[in-house]
C-alpha cells in the first residue's frame, strides 16, 4: 500500500524540484478561474501553448493533458516543448493517487468500490451497526483508516487512540465497537459532539437487541471493548501538547491531578458483554461516554493519534503532538481544507474559525505556521504557497476528468461565472470575486436566466440590461476557460505533494520516519492520501 521510502536527500531534492516548478507557473495555479475574461487570462499563455490547446475538445483535454495514465496519445498539432515538459514534469513529481500496482479505469465511467457493487450506499464490507446515519465515502473512508489504525496500535502495543475533529463519531465508533479499542474522540462543535452520544446510545440498543434475539453476546463486526469517549474541545494550534492531554482529560503520570471539573451523572451500560459509564457533561450539555479510565482523572498512557480530514492547520498541529508528546506512539493524518493552513504572508486565511472563548486554558503562544513545517522547505528561495494555490490543491481531480471524458453540462458552469465576473467588474469596478454561491443546476439554465439569479446576490438588479453580442462572445470561449482550468488542475498535485513532502521533512528533521500511502478511492475520496508516522521501540517502550 505503502509508497517506496524516499531517502532524506531523495525528500530535499524532490522538494526543490516541486517549488521551482510552481514557481515557475504561478501564473496559473495563483489565477481564479472567474477572472477568465476580467484579467484575459487566455492572453497570460505562451502564444504557442495558445495555438496547441485553443481547438481541443474536453475528452481530448482529458487525454492529453490531465490523464496521467493514457497509453495513447493523439496530437491535432505540435505541441510546445515547454507544454510537454510542463505535462510530463507535473505527473512525474507528484505522489501517485492510485495504490501500487492499480491504476485508473481507462473506460469513461468512473467505477465504484467492489464494496459497492450490489448496493450503491451500502458498504459489504462494514458491518451495517456502523452504516447508520454514515454516506457511503465516510463508510468507505472509516473502514479504510480504522483498519489502519488497528495495524499501528498492534505495531506499537497501544489499545488507546484518540480521533481528532470527531465529529458525530463515526470513526470513534467503529474503531471501538467494531475494533475493540479504547478511544476517546475530541470535537468542538457541540452539536456533533451531542449527535455522537446519541448515535453511540442508537448503536447500543441495536446491539442489545441482536443479541436479545441470536441469543448470544457474541456478534459478527463486533468486537469487545470499552465504548468511545467524547469530548468537546477546540485543538488549538498554539497550544502545548500538555495542554491537548489536558482538554482529553489526561494528566502526566506522577503529576498532580486536574480539577475535577464539571458535575457529571453516570449511567452503567453494557457494551459487548462489558460494563462502561456513559457520563453527563452538566456544563456542555453533551454525552461524554468512558471506558477503562475516567474522564477528568485519567492517568496518560500511550496511545495513537488520528484525524480523518483534519481541516487546515489542525493536521499540521497533530504532527506536532507527535513529535513532542512522548505519550503518542504512532499517527494516521489524512489533510484536507489546504487553504485555510496558515502562512507567514497569510496567518488568517479566510474561513478559520477563532477558537471558543471557553477554550483557552494556558496557552502557550506558538509562532509556527501551517505552512512551511519543516526547515528545509523553509529556506528553499520561491517556496510561498498563495491561498488560491492551496485552495486549487483541494478539487478533485478525478471528478473533473469523468466531466470531460463525458463532455458534461456541467463544464460550462466556470465559463457561466467567468462572463458574470466581467459584467458585474463593468457595473462595480471595485468588486472582485464577489460570492454569488451555488446557483442549483447552473448548466441547465440560459445565461440570461443564470444572469437574472446570480446578480442580485452582488446588490445588482436582476434585469440588468446586458449586451448579447458580448456575452455570446464570451460563451463561445468555454473550451478555453475549460483549458486554462485543466492546466491549473495540472499543478494541483503538485501542491499536495509538496504540503505533504513539507510535512514528512518536518518529522524528518526530528529523528522521526514517515510515509504515505493512497488509502481511500481517489474517484470516492479526493484527499485520499494517509501520512503515517510511528515512533520507534526504543525511543519510546509502550
Amino acid at each position: 500500500m505503502f509508497f517506496a521510502p524516499l531517502s532524506e536527500q531523495e525528500q530535499k531534492d524532490l522538494a526543490k524540484s516541486l517549488v521551482l516548478l510552481l514557481s515557475k507557473y504561478k501564473y496559473i495555479s495563483d489565477s481564479y478561474i472567474i477572472e477568465f475574461f476580467s484579467e484575459n487570462l487566455w492572453e497570460t499563455l505562451p502564444v504557442g501553448w495558445q495555438k496547441a490547446l485553443g481547438d481541443l475538445s474536453p475528452p481530448q483535454i482529458a487525454q492529453l493533458l490531465l490523464d496521467r495514465d493514457a497509453k495513447k496519445r493523439i496530437y491535432p498539432s505540435v505541441w510546445p516543448l515547454s507544454l510537454l515538459a510542463l505535462r510530463a514534469t507535473s505527473h512525474a513529481l507528484v505522489f501517485p493517487r492510485m495504490p501500487p500496482g492499480h491504476r485508473a479505469p481507462d473506460h469513461v465511467a468512473p467505477v465504484k468500490p467492489e464494496e459497492f457493487l450490489s448496493n450503491s450506499s451500502q458498504s459489504s464490507l462494514l458491518g451495517h451497526i456502523f452504516r447508520k446515519h454514515v454516506k457511503p465515502k465516510k463508510q468507505h473512508e472509516i473502514r479504510k483508516l480504522g483498519l489502519m489504525v488497528k495495524q499501528l496500535c498492534d505495531q506499537t502495543h497501544c489499545s488507546s487512540v484518540v480521533d481528532v475533529g470527531s465529529g458525530q463519531g463515526h470513526l470513534t465508533r467503529f474503531l471501538s465497537f467494531g475494533l475493540g479499542l479504547d478511544v476517546t474522540g475530541i470535537e468542538a462543535d457541540t452539536n456533533l459532539v451531542s449527535m455522537a452520544s446519541i448515535f453511540d446510545q442508537q448503536l447500543l440498543s441495536t446491539l442489545a437487541k441482536e443479541r436479545q434475539k441470536s441469543g448470544t453476546s457474541r456478534l459478527p463486526h463486533v468486537a469487545p471493548g470499552p465504548a468511545p469517549r467524547h469530548v468537546v474541545g477546540w485543538v488549538s494550534p498554539r497550544a502545548t501538547w500538555q495542554v491537548f492531554l489536558q482538554q482529553l482529560g489526561r494528566r502526566e503520570k506522577d503529576s498532580e491531578s486536574y480539577p475535577a471539573g464539571p458535575c457529571q451523572k453516570r449511567q452503567r451500560v453494557l457494551v459487548s458483554g462489558q460494563e462502561c459509564e456513559l457520563e453527563k457533561d452538566i456544563d456542555h450539555g453533551s454525552q461524554v461516554t468512558s471506558g477503562s479510565f475516567g474522564i477528568k482523572e485519567a492517568s496518560s498512557s500511550n496511545f495513537v493519534l488520528t484525524g480523518l480530514h483534519a481541516c487546515g492547520d489542525l493536521s499540521a498541529t497533530l504532527l506536532r503532538h507527535f513529535a513532542n508528546c512522548p505519550y503518542i506512539q504512532g499517527i494516521t493524518s489524512v489533510a484536507c481544507c489546504y487553504m485555510k493552513i496558515t502562512t507567514m504572508e497569510n496567518p488568517m486565511p479566510p474561513g478559520v474559525m477563532s477558537p471558543p472563548l471557553f477554550d483557552h486554558p494556558k496557552e502557550e503562544s506558538l509562532s509556527e505556521y501551517g505552512y512551511p513545517m519543516s526547515e528545509w522547505v523553509r529556506g528553499l528561495p520561491r517556496h510561498q504557497l498563495s491561498y488560491k494555490a492551496r485552495e486549487g490543491a483541494c478539487h478533485a481531480l478525478e471528478d473533473y476528468l469523468h466531466r470531460l471524458r463525458e463532455e458534461s453540462g456541467l463544464l460550462k458552469t466556470h465559463c457561466y461565472r467567468a462572463a458574470l465576473e466581467s459584467i458585474i467588474r463593468a457595473e462595480k469596478p471595485h468588486l472582485r470575486r464577489a460570492s454569488i454561491q451555488t446557483i442549483k443546476k447552473a448548466h441547465m439554465l440560459s445565461f440570461a436566466e443564470y444572469a437574472r439569479l446570480g446578480l442580485p446576490r452582488v446588490g445588482l438588479p436582476g434585469d440588468l440590461p446586458i449586451d448579447p453580442v458580448h456575452v455570446g462572445t464570451m460563451l463561445k470561449q468555454q473550451d478555453r476557460v475549460i483549458v486554462f482550468f485543466s492546466l491549473a488542475l495540472l499543478l494541483a498535485p503538485v501542491v499536495e505533494t509538496l504540503l505533504l513532502l513539507d510535512r514528512m521533512l518536518f518529522l524528518q528533521e526530528r529523528g522521526f520516519q514517515s510515509q504515505l500511502a493512497p488509502l481511500f478511492d481517489p474517484a470516492l475520496s479526493p484527499r485520499n492520501l494517509v501520512l503515517v508516522a510511528v515512533k520507534k521501540a526504543d525511543e519510546e517502550a509502550c
